[in-house]
Protein backbone atom coordinates (compact mmCIF):
# COMPACT_ATOMS: atom_id res chain seq x y z
CA UNK A 1 0.00 0.00 0.00
CA UNK A 2 1.49 3.61 -0.97
CA UNK A 3 1.87 6.11 1.39
CA UNK A 4 -1.23 8.50 0.85
CA UNK A 5 -1.02 12.16 0.44
CA UNK A 6 -2.19 15.46 1.84
CA UNK A 7 -4.30 15.66 -1.18
CA UNK A 8 -6.12 12.22 -0.08
CA UNK A 9 -7.37 13.61 3.35
CA UNK A 10 -10.16 15.51 3.65
CA UNK A 11 -8.14 18.30 5.14
CA UNK A 12 -7.98 21.88 4.11
CA UNK A 13 -4.69 22.39 2.18
CA UNK A 14 -1.57 23.70 4.20
CA UNK A 15 -1.09 27.58 4.32
CA UNK A 16 0.74 28.99 1.42
CA UNK A 17 2.84 30.73 3.37
CA UNK A 18 4.47 29.56 6.85
CA UNK A 19 4.49 30.50 10.31
CA UNK A 20 7.48 32.46 10.59
CA UNK A 21 9.05 32.36 14.00
CA UNK A 22 12.17 34.23 13.22
CA UNK A 23 10.10 37.37 14.93
CA UNK A 24 9.62 35.22 18.28
CA UNK A 25 11.69 34.07 20.62
CA UNK A 26 13.75 31.66 18.81
CA UNK A 27 16.56 28.49 20.04
CA UNK A 28 16.74 28.27 23.94
CA UNK A 29 18.04 31.30 25.51
CA UNK A 30 15.58 33.68 23.12
CA UNK A 31 12.57 31.85 25.16
CA UNK A 32 13.79 32.06 28.63
CA UNK A 33 14.83 35.50 28.38
CA UNK A 34 11.35 36.57 27.00
CA UNK A 35 10.25 34.49 29.87
CA UNK A 36 12.13 36.38 32.49
CA UNK A 37 11.64 39.79 30.59
CA UNK A 38 7.80 39.04 30.72
CA UNK A 39 7.74 37.56 34.45
CA UNK A 40 9.25 41.77 35.57
CA UNK A 41 7.43 43.68 33.26
CA UNK A 42 4.30 41.40 34.55
CA UNK A 43 5.28 42.46 38.45
CA UNK A 44 5.81 45.71 37.38
CA UNK A 45 2.07 46.41 35.99
CA UNK A 46 0.73 45.69 39.80
CA UNK A 47 0.73 48.64 42.46
CA UNK A 48 2.91 50.13 43.94
CA UNK A 49 4.79 50.76 40.72
CA UNK A 50 1.27 50.40 38.50
CA UNK A 51 2.23 50.56 35.44
CA UNK A 52 -0.46 49.14 33.91
CA UNK A 53 0.38 49.07 29.88
CA UNK A 54 3.17 46.45 31.17
CA UNK A 55 0.93 44.16 31.19
CA UNK A 56 0.71 43.87 27.19
CA UNK A 57 4.26 43.71 27.02
CA UNK A 58 5.04 40.98 29.23
CA UNK A 59 1.98 38.69 28.85
CA UNK A 60 3.20 38.13 25.14
CA UNK A 61 6.47 37.82 26.47
CA UNK A 62 5.44 34.95 28.48
CA UNK A 63 3.35 33.59 25.65
CA UNK A 64 5.75 34.11 23.07
CA UNK A 65 8.59 32.07 25.33
CA UNK A 66 5.97 29.15 25.23
CA UNK A 67 6.20 28.70 21.28
CA UNK A 68 9.63 26.93 21.78
CA UNK A 69 10.42 24.42 19.51
CA UNK A 70 12.11 22.12 21.95
CA UNK A 71 9.19 21.17 24.80
CA UNK A 72 11.82 21.18 27.30
CA UNK A 73 12.97 25.25 26.61
CA UNK A 74 8.63 26.32 26.81
CA UNK A 75 8.41 24.69 30.24
CA UNK A 76 11.97 26.05 31.46
CA UNK A 77 10.70 28.93 30.27
CA UNK A 78 7.15 28.24 31.61
CA UNK A 79 9.08 27.80 34.97
CA UNK A 80 11.17 31.04 34.73
CA UNK A 81 8.49 32.93 34.02
CA UNK A 82 6.58 32.39 36.55
CA UNK A 83 8.82 32.01 38.91
CA UNK A 84 10.35 35.83 38.04
CA UNK A 85 6.94 37.25 38.36
CA UNK A 86 5.90 35.30 41.46
CA UNK A 87 8.98 36.32 43.38
CA UNK A 88 8.94 39.50 42.95
CA UNK A 89 5.08 40.42 42.99
CA UNK A 90 5.11 39.18 46.40
CA UNK A 91 8.34 39.43 47.53
CA UNK A 92 6.86 41.69 50.64
CA UNK A 93 6.31 38.37 51.98
CA UNK A 94 9.76 38.71 53.69
CA UNK A 95 9.49 41.89 55.16
CA UNK A 96 9.03 40.28 58.91
CA UNK A 97 8.52 37.07 58.33
CA UNK A 98 11.92 35.93 56.38
CA UNK A 99 12.58 34.10 52.67
CA UNK A 100 11.23 30.64 53.78
CA UNK A 101 7.44 31.90 53.52
CA UNK A 102 8.59 33.90 50.19
CA UNK A 103 10.09 31.02 48.55
CA UNK A 104 7.70 27.91 49.74
CA UNK A 105 4.68 30.19 48.22
CA UNK A 106 6.90 31.11 44.73
CA UNK A 107 7.83 27.56 44.21
CA UNK A 108 4.35 26.09 44.95
CA UNK A 109 2.92 28.50 42.52
CA UNK A 110 5.69 28.24 39.82
CA UNK A 111 4.94 24.68 40.09
CA UNK A 112 1.11 25.66 39.62
CA UNK A 113 1.78 28.27 36.87
CA UNK A 114 4.85 25.64 34.87
CA UNK A 115 2.04 22.82 34.86
CA UNK A 116 0.05 25.83 32.90
CA UNK A 117 2.51 26.50 31.14
CA UNK A 118 3.37 22.84 29.63
CA UNK A 119 -0.63 22.65 28.35
CA UNK A 120 -0.34 26.44 26.97
CA UNK A 121 2.91 25.09 25.23
CA UNK A 122 1.03 21.90 23.74
CA UNK A 123 -1.83 23.79 22.63
CA UNK A 124 0.19 26.12 20.52
CA UNK A 125 1.85 23.06 18.77
CA UNK A 126 -1.42 21.37 18.66
CA UNK A 127 -3.39 24.14 16.91
CA UNK A 128 -0.39 24.89 14.58
CA UNK A 129 -0.66 21.27 13.27
CA UNK A 130 -4.49 21.52 13.18
CA UNK A 131 -5.59 24.91 12.04
CA UNK A 132 -3.73 25.37 8.89
CA UNK A 133 -6.37 28.43 7.42
CA UNK A 134 -4.79 31.78 8.79
CA UNK A 135 -8.34 32.63 10.17
CA UNK A 136 -8.24 29.50 12.04
CA UNK A 137 -5.07 30.13 13.22
CA UNK A 138 -5.31 33.89 14.27
CA UNK A 139 -9.28 33.61 15.14
CA UNK A 140 -9.26 30.24 17.07
CA UNK A 141 -5.74 29.74 18.49
CA UNK A 142 -5.50 32.71 20.72
CA UNK A 143 -9.43 31.92 21.85
CA UNK A 144 -7.66 28.99 23.00
CA UNK A 145 -4.73 30.05 24.44
CA UNK A 146 -6.13 32.83 26.65
CA UNK A 147 -8.73 30.38 27.92
CA UNK A 148 -6.41 28.17 29.20
CA UNK A 149 -4.37 30.99 30.78
CA UNK A 150 -7.63 31.56 32.53
CA UNK A 151 -8.33 27.90 33.66
CA UNK A 152 -4.65 28.18 35.12
CA UNK A 153 -5.93 31.16 37.05
CA UNK A 154 -9.10 29.05 38.26
CA UNK A 155 -6.86 26.18 39.10
CA UNK A 156 -4.44 28.67 41.08
CA UNK A 157 -6.85 30.98 42.88
CA UNK A 158 -9.40 27.89 44.27
CA UNK A 159 -6.02 25.00 44.69
CA UNK A 160 -4.94 24.03 47.57
CA UNK A 161 -6.25 25.11 50.21
CA UNK A 162 -8.65 27.73 48.90
CA UNK A 163 -5.74 28.87 46.36
CA UNK A 164 -3.49 32.02 45.86
CA UNK A 165 -5.56 34.11 43.45
CA UNK A 166 -2.93 37.09 43.46
CA UNK A 167 -1.50 38.11 40.46
CA UNK A 168 -4.48 37.40 38.29
CA UNK A 169 -3.80 39.14 35.19
CA UNK A 170 -7.08 41.30 35.82
CA UNK A 171 -5.86 42.78 39.36
CA UNK A 172 -3.32 45.09 37.58
CA UNK A 173 -6.05 46.98 35.56
CA UNK A 174 -8.19 48.42 38.71
CA UNK A 175 -6.63 52.17 37.51
CA UNK A 176 -6.47 51.51 33.35
CA UNK A 177 -8.98 52.15 31.08
CA UNK A 178 -10.25 48.41 31.09
CA UNK A 179 -11.16 48.62 34.21
CA UNK A 180 -14.37 49.25 33.58
CA UNK A 181 -14.76 46.00 32.31
CA UNK A 182 -14.96 44.02 35.14
CA UNK A 183 -18.73 45.10 35.57
CA UNK A 184 -19.22 43.55 32.35
CA UNK A 185 -17.39 40.04 32.24
CA UNK A 186 -15.76 39.90 35.87
CA UNK A 187 -12.52 39.52 37.41
CA UNK A 188 -11.98 36.42 35.30
CA UNK A 189 -13.49 37.65 31.81
CA UNK A 190 -11.40 40.22 32.21
CA UNK A 191 -7.66 37.87 32.90
CA UNK A 192 -9.07 36.30 29.69
CA UNK A 193 -9.31 39.21 27.50
CA UNK A 194 -5.97 40.61 28.60
CA UNK A 195 -4.42 37.06 27.40
CA UNK A 196 -6.39 37.00 24.51
CA UNK A 197 -5.08 40.43 23.34
CA UNK A 198 -1.80 39.35 24.34
CA UNK A 199 -2.18 35.77 22.32
CA UNK A 200 -3.29 37.43 19.36
CA UNK A 201 -0.17 39.77 19.63
CA UNK A 202 2.02 36.94 19.45
CA UNK A 203 0.12 34.64 17.14
CA UNK A 204 0.25 37.69 14.21
CA UNK A 205 4.03 38.29 15.02
CA UNK A 206 4.26 34.42 14.32
CA UNK A 207 2.48 34.75 11.08
CA UNK A 208 3.55 37.82 9.67
CA UNK A 209 6.35 38.17 7.69
CA UNK A 210 9.90 38.85 8.76
CA UNK A 211 10.11 42.87 8.57
CA UNK A 212 6.81 44.04 8.50
CA UNK A 213 5.97 44.50 12.94
CA UNK A 214 3.27 47.11 11.60
CA UNK A 215 1.07 44.19 11.24
CA UNK A 216 1.55 43.20 15.47
CA UNK A 217 1.04 46.66 16.22
CA UNK A 218 -1.96 47.55 14.21
CA UNK A 219 -3.98 44.11 15.58
CA UNK A 220 -2.98 45.02 19.13
CA UNK A 221 -4.35 48.88 18.73
CA UNK A 222 -7.42 47.73 17.45
CA UNK A 223 -8.01 45.49 20.08
CA UNK A 224 -6.92 47.65 22.85
CA UNK A 225 -9.09 50.47 21.17
CA UNK A 226 -11.92 48.02 20.96
CA UNK A 227 -11.81 47.02 24.30
CA UNK A 228 -11.32 50.10 25.74
CA UNK A 229 -14.70 51.48 23.80
CA UNK A 230 -16.56 49.63 25.82
CA UNK A 231 -18.70 52.08 28.57
CA UNK A 232 -18.27 51.92 31.38
CA UNK A 233 -21.77 49.70 33.09
CA UNK A 234 -24.43 52.43 34.49
CA UNK A 235 -24.97 51.69 38.37
CA UNK A 236 -27.95 53.14 39.78
CA UNK A 237 -27.46 55.24 43.20
CA UNK A 238 -29.83 54.55 45.59
CA UNK A 239 -29.17 56.28 48.30
CA UNK A 240 -26.29 57.46 50.88
CA UNK A 241 -24.26 55.89 53.94
CA UNK A 242 -22.20 58.03 55.87
CA UNK A 243 -19.48 56.19 57.28
CA UNK A 244 -16.53 56.89 59.53
CA UNK A 245 -13.68 54.73 58.91
CA UNK A 246 -10.82 54.59 61.74
CA UNK A 247 -6.87 53.81 61.13
CA UNK A 248 -5.71 53.44 64.38
CA UNK A 249 -2.07 53.10 63.00
CA UNK A 250 -0.95 50.11 65.65
CA UNK A 251 1.74 47.80 65.36
CA UNK A 252 -0.87 44.92 64.88
CA UNK A 253 1.64 42.31 63.38
CA UNK A 254 2.39 38.74 64.31
CA UNK A 255 5.28 39.28 65.91
CA UNK A 256 4.50 42.53 67.92
CA UNK A 257 4.85 42.70 71.30
CA UNK A 258 2.13 45.15 72.88
CA UNK A 259 0.78 44.93 76.13
CA UNK A 260 -2.88 43.86 76.04
CA UNK A 261 -5.39 46.37 74.22
CA UNK A 262 -3.27 48.55 73.25
CA UNK A 263 -4.64 48.34 69.42
CA UNK A 264 -7.84 48.71 71.35
CA UNK A 265 -6.72 52.12 72.73
CA UNK A 266 -4.78 52.85 69.71
CA UNK A 267 -8.16 53.28 67.52
CA UNK A 268 -10.04 55.03 70.35
CA UNK A 269 -7.90 57.36 70.43
CA UNK A 270 -7.82 57.38 66.26
CA UNK A 271 -11.26 57.89 66.87
CA UNK A 272 -12.11 61.07 69.32
CA UNK A 273 -11.08 63.92 66.54
CA UNK A 274 -14.06 62.38 64.93
CA UNK A 275 -16.36 61.45 67.73
CA UNK A 276 -18.88 64.25 66.98
CA UNK A 277 -19.48 63.83 63.52
CA UNK A 278 -23.28 62.95 62.33
CA UNK A 279 -22.45 59.63 60.84
CA UNK A 280 -24.52 56.90 60.12
CA UNK A 281 -21.51 53.80 60.89
CA UNK A 282 -18.22 53.47 62.55
CA UNK A 283 -16.23 51.16 60.88
CA UNK A 284 -12.81 49.48 62.46
CA UNK A 285 -10.04 47.35 61.13
CA UNK A 286 -9.55 44.07 61.65
CA UNK A 287 -8.35 43.04 64.70
CA UNK A 288 -8.59 46.60 65.80
CA UNK A 289 -9.90 45.22 69.05
CA UNK A 290 -7.08 42.90 70.37
CA UNK A 291 -9.48 42.34 73.41
CA UNK A 292 -12.83 40.40 72.75
CA UNK A 293 -15.31 42.83 73.76
CA UNK A 294 -17.70 39.80 74.54
CA UNK A 295 -15.30 39.12 76.89
CA UNK A 296 -13.32 41.93 78.70
CA UNK A 297 -15.48 44.12 80.16
CA UNK A 298 -13.03 47.19 79.00
CA UNK A 299 -13.12 46.52 75.59
CA UNK A 300 -17.07 46.67 75.57
CA UNK A 301 -17.22 49.70 77.71
CA UNK A 302 -14.95 51.26 75.09
CA UNK A 303 -16.91 50.39 72.24
CA UNK A 304 -20.30 52.05 73.97
CA UNK A 305 -18.68 55.00 74.07
CA UNK A 306 -17.83 55.39 70.32
CA UNK A 307 -21.79 54.34 69.39
CA UNK A 308 -23.17 56.60 72.26
CA UNK A 309 -20.99 59.70 71.15
CA UNK A 310 -21.44 58.91 67.56
CA UNK A 311 -24.96 57.84 67.65
CA UNK A 312 -24.01 54.87 65.69
CA UNK A 313 -23.49 51.22 65.65
CA UNK A 314 -19.66 49.97 64.76
CA UNK A 315 -18.63 47.63 63.28
CA UNK A 316 -15.44 46.10 64.75
CA UNK A 317 -12.67 43.28 64.04
CA UNK A 318 -11.77 40.88 67.19
CA UNK A 319 -10.95 37.56 67.74
CA UNK A 320 -13.46 35.05 69.22
CA UNK A 321 -13.58 31.86 70.07
CA UNK A 322 -15.79 28.89 71.35
CA UNK A 323 -14.79 25.83 73.37
CA UNK A 324 -13.25 24.17 70.32
CA UNK A 325 -12.44 26.86 67.87
CA UNK A 326 -11.29 30.27 67.12
CA UNK A 327 -12.34 32.79 64.35
CA UNK A 328 -10.80 36.07 63.01
CA UNK A 329 -14.48 38.03 63.42
CA UNK A 330 -16.51 41.44 62.81
CA UNK A 331 -19.14 41.96 65.18
CA UNK A 332 -21.90 45.14 64.59
CA UNK A 333 -21.77 46.60 68.08
CA UNK A 334 -24.24 49.51 69.32
CA UNK A 335 -24.38 50.74 72.58
CA UNK A 336 -26.94 49.47 75.09
CA UNK A 337 -27.06 45.91 72.92
CA UNK A 338 -23.78 44.94 72.97
CA UNK A 339 -23.17 42.50 69.54
CA UNK A 340 -26.02 42.61 67.59
CA UNK A 341 -24.26 40.63 64.83
CA UNK A 342 -21.39 38.67 64.26
CA UNK A 343 -19.48 37.33 60.78
CA UNK A 344 -16.49 35.08 60.90
CA UNK A 345 -13.48 34.77 58.18
CA UNK A 346 -14.39 32.56 55.44
CA UNK A 347 -11.39 32.56 53.80
CA UNK A 348 -8.39 32.08 56.55
CA UNK A 349 -5.08 32.12 54.96
CA UNK A 350 -3.60 28.79 54.90
CA UNK A 351 -0.24 28.72 56.63
CA UNK A 352 -0.85 31.96 58.40
CA UNK A 353 -3.98 32.03 59.80
CA UNK A 354 -3.89 28.32 60.47
CA UNK A 355 -1.67 25.21 59.09
CA UNK A 356 -3.67 22.95 56.84
CA UNK A 357 -2.52 19.12 57.98
CA UNK A 358 -0.60 20.22 60.70
CA UNK A 359 0.66 16.80 61.43
CA UNK A 360 2.41 16.85 58.16
CA UNK A 361 3.57 20.40 57.49
CA UNK A 362 4.53 21.17 61.14
CA UNK A 363 7.49 18.77 61.38
CA UNK A 364 8.66 19.99 58.23
CA UNK A 365 9.56 23.93 59.55
CA UNK A 366 8.65 23.80 63.43
CA UNK A 367 10.24 26.84 63.79
CA UNK A 368 8.58 29.01 61.32
CA UNK A 369 5.01 26.92 62.26
CA UNK A 370 5.34 27.83 65.82
CA UNK A 371 4.09 30.57 65.28
CA UNK A 372 1.10 29.64 64.19
CA UNK A 373 -0.02 28.00 67.68
CA UNK A 374 -3.76 27.83 66.70
CA UNK A 375 -5.90 27.50 64.07
CA UNK A 376 -8.29 30.33 62.65
CA UNK A 377 -11.37 28.17 61.51
CA UNK A 378 -13.38 28.70 58.35
CA UNK A 379 -16.33 30.97 59.23
CA UNK A 380 -20.34 29.95 58.07
CA UNK A 381 -22.10 33.02 59.07
CA UNK A 382 -23.69 35.20 56.91
CA UNK A 383 -20.93 37.91 55.55
CA UNK A 384 -24.20 40.90 55.58
CA UNK A 385 -24.63 42.73 58.07
CA UNK A 386 -28.29 44.61 58.46
CA UNK A 387 -27.62 48.03 59.37
CA UNK A 388 -30.35 49.65 60.07
CA UNK A 389 -31.98 48.35 57.07
CA UNK A 390 -28.84 49.15 54.69
CA UNK A 391 -26.93 46.18 53.51
CA UNK A 392 -23.88 45.73 54.25
CA UNK A 393 -21.13 43.00 52.37
CA UNK A 394 -18.22 41.94 54.74
CA UNK A 395 -14.58 40.85 53.55
CA UNK A 396 -12.12 40.63 56.21
CA UNK A 397 -8.73 41.44 54.64
CA UNK A 398 -8.05 38.26 52.16
CA UNK A 399 -12.12 37.15 51.63
CA UNK A 400 -11.96 40.44 49.43
CA UNK A 401 -9.95 38.13 46.82
CA UNK A 402 -12.70 35.02 46.67
CA UNK A 403 -14.92 35.56 43.64
CA UNK A 404 -17.48 33.41 45.26
CA UNK A 405 -17.88 35.77 48.83
CA UNK A 406 -18.25 38.73 46.75
CA UNK A 407 -20.98 37.09 44.51
CA UNK A 408 -22.44 35.67 47.88
CA UNK A 409 -22.56 38.76 49.37
CA UNK A 410 -24.18 40.33 46.34
CA UNK A 411 -26.73 37.62 46.56
CA UNK A 412 -27.64 38.44 50.12
CA UNK A 413 -28.72 41.78 48.92
CA UNK A 414 -25.63 43.96 49.74
CA UNK A 415 -25.85 47.32 49.12
CA UNK A 416 -22.17 48.60 50.48
CA UNK A 417 -19.47 46.48 50.88
CA UNK A 418 -17.44 46.82 53.83
CA UNK A 419 -13.48 45.80 53.73
CA UNK A 420 -11.18 45.80 57.24
CA UNK A 421 -7.90 44.30 57.06
CA UNK A 422 -4.74 44.39 58.95
CA UNK A 423 -1.62 45.23 56.84
CA UNK A 424 0.94 45.73 59.48
CA UNK A 425 2.60 42.35 58.94
CA UNK A 426 3.79 43.87 55.34
CA UNK A 427 5.25 46.88 56.45
CA UNK A 428 6.19 49.62 53.61
CA UNK A 429 5.64 47.45 50.85
CA UNK A 430 3.37 46.71 48.20
CA UNK A 431 1.11 44.12 49.70
CA UNK A 432 -0.86 47.03 51.07
CA UNK A 433 -0.92 48.56 47.86
CA UNK A 434 -1.80 45.31 45.81
CA UNK A 435 -4.28 44.52 48.25
CA UNK A 436 -6.10 48.07 47.75
CA UNK A 437 -6.35 47.50 43.86
CA UNK A 438 -7.95 44.05 44.07
CA UNK A 439 -10.74 46.45 46.41
CA UNK A 440 -10.94 48.86 43.52
CA UNK A 441 -11.48 46.34 41.17
CA UNK A 442 -14.37 44.83 43.58
CA UNK A 443 -16.13 48.05 43.57
CA UNK A 444 -16.25 47.81 39.64
CA UNK A 445 -17.34 44.25 39.36
CA UNK A 446 -19.62 44.13 41.93
CA UNK A 447 -21.47 47.82 41.43
CA UNK A 448 -20.65 48.67 44.93
CA UNK A 449 -18.87 51.17 47.41
CA UNK A 450 -16.21 49.65 49.37
CA UNK A 451 -14.71 50.92 52.41
CA UNK A 452 -11.26 49.39 52.66
CA UNK A 453 -9.80 50.43 55.89
CA UNK A 454 -6.63 48.77 57.68
CA UNK A 455 -4.99 48.94 61.02
CA UNK A 456 -1.59 51.15 59.24
CA UNK A 457 -2.91 51.60 55.48
CA UNK A 458 -3.56 51.20 52.81
CA UNK A 459 -6.96 52.69 53.44
CA UNK A 460 -9.34 54.37 51.27
CA UNK A 461 -12.93 54.57 50.44
CA UNK A 462 -14.30 53.98 46.82
CA UNK A 463 -16.78 54.53 44.46
CA UNK A 464 -18.76 51.90 42.69
CA UNK A 465 -17.12 53.34 39.57
CA UNK A 466 -13.64 52.74 40.65
CA UNK A 467 -12.77 56.46 41.71
CA UNK A 468 -11.34 57.64 45.34
CA UNK A 469 -13.68 58.96 47.31
CA UNK A 470 -10.91 59.53 50.72
CA UNK A 471 -7.53 57.88 51.38
CA UNK A 472 -5.70 58.19 54.51
CA UNK A 473 -2.19 58.13 54.18
CA UNK A 474 -0.15 55.65 55.20
CA UNK A 475 1.33 54.82 58.88
CA UNK A 476 -0.70 57.69 60.16
CA UNK A 477 -3.40 57.49 62.66
CA UNK A 478 -7.08 59.14 61.60
CA UNK A 479 -10.58 59.05 60.22
CA UNK A 480 -12.11 59.06 56.98
CA UNK A 481 -15.77 61.16 57.24
CA UNK A 482 -17.79 60.60 53.97
CA UNK A 483 -21.26 59.75 52.55
CA UNK A 484 -20.35 56.81 50.34
CA UNK A 485 -23.01 55.66 47.61
CA UNK A 486 -25.32 53.08 48.27
CA UNK A 487 -26.36 50.36 45.30
CA UNK A 488 -28.51 47.66 44.57
CA UNK A 489 -27.82 47.72 40.56
CA UNK A 490 -26.15 44.15 39.64
CA UNK A 491 -23.57 44.20 37.13
CA UNK A 492 -23.69 41.22 33.98
CA UNK A 493 -20.80 39.84 35.98
CA UNK A 494 -22.50 39.46 39.26
CA UNK A 495 -25.80 38.58 36.94
CA UNK A 496 -23.73 35.80 35.06
CA UNK A 497 -21.83 34.38 38.63
CA UNK A 498 -19.50 32.14 37.81
CA UNK A 499 -20.66 31.45 34.19
CA UNK A 500 -18.60 33.14 32.18
CA UNK A 501 -15.72 31.55 34.39
CA UNK A 502 -16.34 28.23 33.94
CA UNK A 503 -17.48 28.62 30.42
CA UNK A 504 -13.88 30.08 29.67
CA UNK A 505 -11.80 27.44 31.02
CA UNK A 506 -14.30 24.56 29.61
CA UNK A 507 -14.55 26.50 26.29
CA UNK A 508 -10.88 26.41 26.28
CA UNK A 509 -10.12 22.65 27.08
CA UNK A 510 -12.81 21.66 24.70
CA UNK A 511 -10.74 23.41 21.96
CA UNK A 512 -7.43 21.88 23.09
CA UNK A 513 -9.03 18.62 23.23
CA UNK A 514 -10.91 18.83 19.82
CA UNK A 515 -7.55 20.21 18.52
CA UNK A 516 -5.42 17.26 19.71
CA UNK A 517 -8.08 14.71 18.63
CA UNK A 518 -7.96 16.57 15.06
CA UNK A 519 -4.10 16.59 15.24
CA UNK A 520 -4.14 12.77 16.09
CA UNK A 521 -6.54 11.87 13.66
CA UNK A 522 -4.27 13.77 11.08
CA UNK A 523 -1.02 11.57 12.27
CA UNK A 524 -2.67 8.50 12.11
CA UNK A 525 -4.14 8.92 8.18
CA UNK A 526 -0.67 9.92 7.28
CA UNK A 527 0.77 6.87 8.61
CA UNK A 528 -1.90 4.72 6.68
Amino acid sequence: MSMPTLTDLDTPPLPTTPIRRRVVPTGVWGPLAAAAVGGVLNALAFPSAGWWPLIFVGTPLLLASLTARRTWVAVGAGALGGATFLGTHIFWLTVYLGPAPWAALTGLETVLLTAGAVVIALAWRTTDAVFVRPWLRSGVTPVVIAALWTAREYVTSNWPYGGFSWGRLAFSQSESPYGDLAAWVGVAGLSFLIAWVSALVVQTARTARAGRPRAVFAVAAVALVGLAAVPPFPVQETGKLRVAAVQGNSDAGLLAANQPGRILNDHVAATIPVLDEPVDLVVWPENASDLNPLEYPAAAAALDLVSARMDAPVVVGTVTQTDEEMFNSLLLWEVGIGAKAQYDKKHPVPFAEYLPDRDFWYPLAPELFSLIPRDFSIGERPNVFDIDGVQAGLAICFDIVDDTLIREMVGRGAEVILAPTNNADFGRTDQSAQQLAIARLRAIEAGRSVVNISTVGTSAMIGPDGSTIDRLPTFTPGAMVQSVPLSTTITPAMAAGQVIELGTVLGGLSGFAAAGFLAMRVKNRLRG
